[in-house]
C-alpha cells in the first residue's frame, strides 16, 4: 500500500465514530476514559464484550458481529491502515455493535479493565517460530495471562489458525500449564459439526489457505 493510501486511511480512521486511537501514555497513565466502560459508554448496552486480537482487516471482527447482533466486539490492531477496511465496512452497514481500537496486544490490560471482556478470538497470528521470537507468541504464558486479567472468570479464548506449529505449541502450553481445552480440531473445514462460527467466517488470507490446501486449525480454551 502506498503511504499516499495510508496517510489518507488514518485521515479517515479519525473521523470514523468506531474507531478509538489512544497515545501508549494515555493508556499507561491510565487515563484512558474507556477502560472498564466499553459497553456503558461506548456501545451503550450490557451485552457480551468479545475481542478479536490482531484484527487484520477487520474481516472476523465484522463477520462475528453480524453473525451475533447481540454481542458487542472491539476488532484490536497497531495497524490502523489495515482495520480501516472493517471500520468503514461497519459504518456503510450502519452495525453499532463492532468497534476498532488501534493499539498493541501486550497493552491489552490496560485498555479494558479486570472481567471486563466475555471473550477473545485470536485469529491467524504470526506464528514467531523462530526461539528468539516467542515472546511475541500470542499464546505464550505472558500474555494468557494479560488476557486471563481482562476475561471474566468464565472468560474463553479462540485460537484459529493456519499454522500446525503454533496450534501444537498452543495446545502444549496449554497442557502443560492445566488450562481447560474445551475444543480442538487441526482441520475445522474437514470436520463435521465444527462451529458456525469457525467455519462461517472467512477472511481473504485464509480463503487463499484453503485453495491451496492448507489445513484450518482450532482451539477453544479457558485460562485457569
Amino acid at each position: 500500500m502506498g503511504s499516499k493510501n495510508k496517510l489518507k486511511r488514518f485521515k479517515e480512521n479519525e473521523t470514523f465514530s468506531n474507531v478509538i486511537q489512544p497515545t501508549r501514555d494515555e493508556l499507561v497513565n491510565q487515563d484512558f476514559k474507556w477502560k472498564g466502560n466499553w459497553n456503558s459508554h461506548f456501545f451503550k448496552n450490557d451485552n457480551p464484550l468479545v475481542l478479536e486480537l490482531g484484527c487484520g482487516k477487520g474481516e472476523y471482527s465484522v463477520g462475528l458481529a453480524k453473525l451475533y447482533p447481540n454481542r458487542n466486539f472491539i476488532g484490536i490492531d497497531i495497524k490502523g491502515a489495515r482495520f480501516w477496511r472493517g471500520a468503514k465496512t461497519a459504518i456503510e452497514d450502519n452495525m453499532t455493535n463492532v468497534g476498532f481500537l488501534r493499539t498493541q496486544i501486550e497493552l491489552i490490560d490496560f485498555a479494558f479493565a479486570e472481567n471486563e471482556v466475555d471473550e477473545i478470538w485470536i485469529t491467524f497470528p504470526d506464528p514467531q517460530i523462530k526461539y528468539k521470537r516467542t515472546k511475541h507468541r500470542m499464546t505464550n504464558t505472558e500474555f494468557l495471562q494479560r488476557y486471563k486479567k481482562v476475561l471474566k472468570p468464565d472468560g474463553v479464548v479462540n485460537l484459529k489458525t493456519d499454522s500446525e506449529f503454533m496450534h501444537g505449541y498452543t495446545l502444549g502450553l496449554l497442557h502443560g500449564e492445566g488450562h481447560e481445552v474445551l475444543y480442538a480440531n487441526h482441520n475445522v473445514y474437514k470436520q463435521e459439526g465444527s462451529p458456525e462460527e469457525v467455519t462461517g467466517i472467512q477472511t481473504f488470507y485464509e480463503s487463499q489457505y484453503l485453495e491451496q490446501n492448507k489445513p484450518i486449525t482450532y482451539i477453544r480454551f479457558k485460562i485457569k
